[in-house]
């Protein structure tokens, strides 16, 4: 079980989650999922088992069948636990049985059929060797909106993550910068973010003066100096559902080119998110903040995408990036996070998580956009 997540949700929620998955499976063409441990399985079912193994932990998914879940006869009491346990079937296995004769027997063994992105290679090719005829495609490639678009419930914890992020940033900004090592302040951001309810971390980029210019640079030993640029950049899960902010900060008073460097990535990022509605493509989100940093002279310093979905981990689809033209949902999730990166000199991000509405945009974070000067 992972936190209070699954005290969120009831076991009709996984269920017709589960239900949901199957359908756009067969839809896709496919016989079924098969889900390794990780982000879907705790998505689909509240369940992560209590330590990762070798042991085959699996749940198939396949339409007009009943869930059915596939695990060590040890791990099964926590296992029968998970919130989403009413909604399916628990198969155990003992050691010394093998588990891929019996997932095999659940599947039809000529079938093509989507697989965790993260299973393990060992229990790919073992049930490729017990279903010689089946073959597979990863989940992400195969329903990379499976869990894009969030409902009323979701939404909250997210718009609860947002907030507790936020509520870092306003700490954050009012502790010593300048004379302290990059990983002191990464230090604080951890601290911070736990004591506003995250239970995991998952980054805290503290980016001071010419290392700024590295979109994801490793806090390290450098020593902030006053007339330092620092990109902040933080994030992790509370609750299950993730966070992720960067603000970009100054040591004293900025020189007029930092200022306006900063003030381009603002704009820039106000029209990505002025861009987000409903069946707009997820690319327009990225070409409207893409041509304010281009139009300002600075286009070949914008060199990642302006944003990517966020949910029960902090990177997942939908991206917003030239050539993804997918439309927007209400209910999807997803960072806009423009930057000008100067190398040897300094770097600038603005980023805030946006969900589309039925009629725009909105933001989930709203700390100040503006450069705040720190001492």
């Amino acid at each position: 079980m992972t936190g209070s997540t699954a005290a969120s949700f009831t076991a009709d929620d996984y269920r017709a989650r589960m239900e949901r998955a199957a359908r756009t499976a067969a839809e896709a063409g496919l016989a079924g999922l098969l889900v390794a441990p990780g982000p879907d399985l705790v998505w689909l079912t509240g369940y992560t088992p209590p330590a990762v193994t070798e042991r085959l932990t699996l749940l198939v998914l396949a339409a007009g069948q009943d869930p059915v879940l596939v695990v060590p006869a040890l791990e099964a009491p926590d296992a029968q636990k998970a919130a989403g346990a009413p909604a399916l079937a628990l198969r155990d296995w003992t050691d010394g049985k093998d588990p891929y004769a019996a997932t095999a027997a659940l599947l039809d063994a000529s079938g093509r059929f989507g697989i965790s992105d993260n299973a393990w290679a060992l229990h790919l090719l073992a049930l490729q060797q017990a279903m010689p005829g089946s073959s597979y495609t990863s989940l992400t490639e195969a329903l990379p909106m499976l869990r894009a678009v969030k409902d009323a419930a979701e939404l909250e914890l997210m718009t609860a993550a947002g907030a507790a992020a936020d509520a870092t940033f306003e700490e954050i900004r009012n502790v010593p910068f300048a004379g302290r090592r990059e990983s002191q302040v990464a230090a604080d951001l951890d601290r911070l973010l736990r004591r506003h309810g995250h239970e995991q971390v998952d980054f805290t980029i503290v980016a001071s003066g010419p290392n700024g210019a590295n979109p994801h640079h490793e806090a390290g030993d450098r020593v902030i100096e006053r007339g330092d640029m620092v990109v902040l950049d933080f994030g992790g899960l509370k609750d299950g559902y993730g966070s992720d902010t960067s603000r970009t900060v100054h040591v004293g008073e900025p020189i007029d080119e930092e200022r306006r460097v900063h003030d381009i990535v603002r704009e820039a990022q106000e029209a990505g998110f002025r861009a987000v509605r409903p069946g707009a493509a997820c690319q327009d989100v990225d070409r409207a903040a893409r041509a304010v940093i281009a139009g300002a002279g600075y286009g070949e310093y914008f060199i990642h995408r302006t944003g990517h979905g966020i949910g029960v981990t902090t990177h997942e689809p939908p991206y917003m990036i030239e050539g993804e033209e997918r439309p927007l949902v209400p209910g999807m999730c997803f960072s806009v996070e423009p930057g000008i990166y100067l190398p040897g000199r300094f770097g600038v991000r603005i980023e805030d998580i946006v969900t589309v509405t039925e009629d725009g945009g909105r933001r989930l974070n709203t700390t100040s956009r503006e450069l705040v000067i720190v001492e």
